[in-house]
């Protein structure tokens, strides 16, 4: 019925070193400089895993490389084949691709970020540049645009004169026509 001490020693230590391992896992889980470790680690994973869909792998270039050089022994067409194919199944990304989007991004965070002190005055010594000579050639347009107007209103000032005389010779022969048509009529009534 009893358990010997030594039995009962061993199944105390046994019991101590299984919490003890617990515990050490149990701090391991809790502790706030393990949780940043491990999800860094994750970020990490995450974009390698990116970088690769999207670039690659060097694995995937080798594979390729040696299976086009290990199929050179047959025909040129299916070599042609085995190499775009196998390329085709390795490479699952484009590097310009993924140049396109770095830049993009990049340009993203240049216009979040504020500018500094040097981007400010080179920025405003640009403005003041582009004033000092745009405005020989806002002025030359505005002279232009100025003498386009006046030969607009010219123009129309002539045509409205013209039209109001052709109006009047109109109207005059119209009269005219009218007088010579009520003269016909009574020499027609009276005749």
């Amino acid at each position: 019925m009893g358990q010997g001490t030594e039995e009962l020693t061993s199944q105390i230590e046994d019991t101590r070193q299984r919490m003890a391992s617990d515990l050490d896992t149990l701090q391991d889980r809790v502790s706030p400089a393990a949780i940043v470790e491990r999800r860094k680690q994750a970020v990490r994973g995450r974009f390698a895993s990116m970088k690769d869909q999207v670039m690659g792998t060097a694995q995937g270039a080798t594979s390729s490389v040696s299976g086009a050089v290990s199929s050179s022994g047959e025909s040129l067409s299916s070599t042609g084949a085995s190499m775009s194919s196998t390329a085709q199944e390795r490479f699952e990304g484009t590097p310009l691709a993924a140049g396109l989007v770095a830049f993009g991004a990049g340009v993203v965070l240049a216009s979040l970020m504020p500018a500094s002190r040097l981007e400010a005055e080179a920025a405003h010594w640009v403005v003041e540049t582009a004033k000092e000579h745009g405005q020989p050639l806002l002025d030359e347009a505005r002279s232009a645009g100025e003498e386009a107007v006046d030969r607009v209103k010219q123009s129309a000032m002539d045509s409205a004169q013209q039209v109001k005389e052709s109006a009047q010779d109109s109207a005059q022969t119209v009269a005219e026509e009218a007088q010579s048509s009520t003269e016909a009529v009574r020499d027609q009534a009276q005749g």
